[in-house]
C-alpha cells in the first residue's frame, strides 16, 4: 500500500527527488511552499505523511495534533539535538537534514504505522546520529511520551522530552449547578499535602476559573495558559512547570498550583494537544495532581465550527481522560442529585474510561429530609446509575464562609469541621489506612496529619 506524502522547505528539494526516485511505498504528491498550505493539504486527505524541510521551527503541539488528527504523520529535518529534542517532545519524528532518501522513508514508514496502531516508537535507525527514539506523533486522545522512549540528557535551558512520570492525577468533575467542585479540589489538594506529598492543583475550568479566588491570590496570571504555551512549543520541563506553578503554604504543608484563565475568552489556549503534554510533565514533578474540571462535556462543537478549530471544552475532556482517577461530584437536593443522574451519563459517553467515584457534596436533613444519608442512599439506588455513592459530605456552609473570607482552607480554618474530616477521609483514607491511624483522630483534627 502506498504513502502519499507532503513536503515544505525549498532546502528538501535534493531530498525529496531522491524519494521521487526509489519509486517505492513512499510517493511525494505535492510540495508545498509553507506549513499553512501543507495544513490545508492534509486536511483534504491527500497525505498520509508530512515531510518538513524546513520550518520545523513553527511546528507546534498543536499543529501535530490537528495533523495526527486527520491520519498524518510528522517527519522532520532538524538541525541539532536541541531542536530534535523539542521536536520529539511535541510527537515529531526528527531526522539530520543528511538522512540518505531510502532512510528517510523507511523512517516515513514507521511514523505511519506507529501513529495507525499507537504502539510505541521503534528504536533508532543507524542513520539517527543523534541516538535518539522517534516517538509517536501524539494522537488524539493518546498524549505525546510514550513508556520506552529515551532521550539525551537535558542541558539547562535546552528543550526537554524526558520519559513519562508516575505521580498520580484526580480529577474533580460535576454537572452545572457550583456543586462545590472547585472547593473540594483545592481542599484535597491541602489533605495531600499535609501528608507530606508533593501536590500540584490545576484549575482547567473553561467556563469560570475560581481556585485562585478560593485561596485568596491576588496576583493572577494565567499559570496554566503558561504552561501551555510552553508545551505546545516543546519547551516545557519540571523547572519550567514548576517555576509558572505558584507555591500556596498552608499550617501543614505546602504545594503548588497551576491558576486557571483570567478571562472565559482565553479558553483556546487551553488547547487538548499543549495540555497532555503539561499532565505528563506534571506527573514528573508532582506525587499527586489534583484538575479542578469544568462541567461541560459537550464534544461536537466541530458542527458550528472549522473541524480543526479549537474546541472550548477540550481541557475538561482531555483532564478526565487523561486522569487515572475521576470524582464525580453532585449536589445533595433535589435538583443537584437529577442533574448529576444526567452528568454521569453524560460522563460514560463522553469518556467511556474514567469508572468515577461518586460524591454527593453539601448533604444536609433540611435539603432531603430526616437521615438525609439513608435517603439519599433509598433514592440513588431506585433511580441512580450503576455507579454506587462513594461517600457524603456535609453541608458545613459557616466553615466555608469563613475560609472564603480569610482566603484559606479548611485545614487551616477550620480543623474540626464535618465537611473537612470528610474531605481528608475521601482522599487520604488509604494512606491513613496503609499508616494504621484514622482520619478521624484526634491528631488528625488538629491538623497535623490530614
Amino acid at each position: 500500500m502506498g504513502i502519499p506524502v507532503v513536503t515544505v522547505g525549498r532546502s528538501g528539494d535534493a531530498l525529496v527527488d531522491g524519494l521521487e526516485r526509489l519509486h517505492g511505498p513512499v510517493s511525494v504528491v505535492r510540495r508545498c511552499s509553507e506549513l499553512a498550505e501543507l495544513l490545508a493539504a492534509c486536511q483534504t486527505g491527500l497525505a498520509r505523511a508530512a515531510v518538513v524541510a524546513d520550518g520545523s521551527e513553527e511546528l507546534t503541539a498543536s499543529l501535530v495534533d490537528r495533523l495526527s488528527a486527520v491520519g498524518v504523520a510528522v517527519v522532520a529535518l532538524a538541525d541539532g539535538p536541541e531542536e530534535s529534542a523539542r521536536l520529539r517532545g511535541i510527537g515529531v519524528t526528527a531526522e539530520v537534514p543528511g538522512v540518505e532518501p531510502g532512510a528517510l522513508a523507511a523512517v516515513i514508514e514507521d511514523a505511519v504505522a506507529q501513529l495507525a496502531t499507537g504502539l510505541p516508537p521503534s528504536f533508532p535507525r543507524a542513520s539517527d546520529d543523534h541516538g535518539a527514539v522517534p516517538p509517536a506523533a501524539g494522537g488524539r486522545g493518546r498524549p505525546p511520551g510514550r513508556p520506552g522512549a529515551e532521550h539525551p540528557a537535558p542541558h539547562a535551558g535546552q528543550p526537554v522530552a524526558s520519559g513519562p512520570g508516575t505521580g498520580r492525577i484526580i480529577a474533580v468533575w460535576g454537572p452545572a449547578g457550583a456543586p462545590g467542585r472547585t472547593l473540594i479540589a483545592a481542599n484535597m489538594a491541602a489533605e495531600l499535602a499535609a501528608e507530606g506529598r508533593s501536590v500540584l492543583l490545576v484549575d482547567a475550568d473553561s467556563y469560570g476559573a475560581s481556585v485562585a479566588a478560593v485561596l485568596g491570590l491576588l496576583d493572577e496570571s494565567a499559570g496554566l495558559a503558561q504552561a501551555c504555551r510552553l508545551a505546545d512549543q516543546g519547551l516545557l520541563d519540571c523547572a519550567a512547570l514548576l517555576k509558572v506553578a505558584v507555591p500556596v503554604a498552608t499550617r501543614t504543608g505546602t504545594f503548588r498550583v497551576l491558576t486557571g484563565i483570567t478571562r472565559a475568552d482565553r479558553w483556546t489556549e487551553l488547547r487538548a494537544a499543549a495540555l497532555a503534554l503539561v499532565y505528563e510533565r506534571a506527573r514528573e514533578a508532582a506525587e499527586v495532581t489534583v484538575i479542578d474540571t469544568g462541567f461541560c462535556l459537550e464534544a461536537d462543537e466541530e458542527l458550528s465550527f472549522d473541524s480543526m478549530a479549537p474546541r472550548r471544552n477540550a481541557a475538561t475532556l482531555r483532564s478526565l481522560e487523561l486522569a487515572d482517577t475521576v470524582y464525580a461530584v453532585g449536589a445533595a437536593d433535589p435538583v443537584g442529585v437529577p442533574r448529576l443522574v444526567r452528568g454521569l451519563a453524560e460522563l460514560e459517553a463522553a469518556v467511556p474510561q474514567a469508572s468515577p467515584r461518586v460524591v454527593l457534596n453539601k448533604v444536609r436533613s433540611a435539603a432531603v429530609g430526616r437521615s438525609p444519608e439513608r435517603q439519599l442512599r433509598e433514592a440513588w439506588a431506585r433511580y441512580g446509575p450503576a455507579a454506587p455513592l462513594e461517600a457524603f459530605l456535609p453541608a458545613d456552609p459557616a466553615a466555608c464562609d469563613a475560609a472564603l473570607l480569610s482566603g484559606s482552607l479548611l485545614v487551616e480554618s477550620a480543623p474540626d469541621s464535618p465537611l473537612r474530616r470528610a474531605i481528608a477521609g475521601l482522599v487520604c483514607a488509604t494512606v491513613q489506612r496503609n499508616r494504621k491511624s484514622s482520619v478521624f483522630s484526634s491528631t488528625a483534627m488538629r491538623g497535623v496529619k490530614g
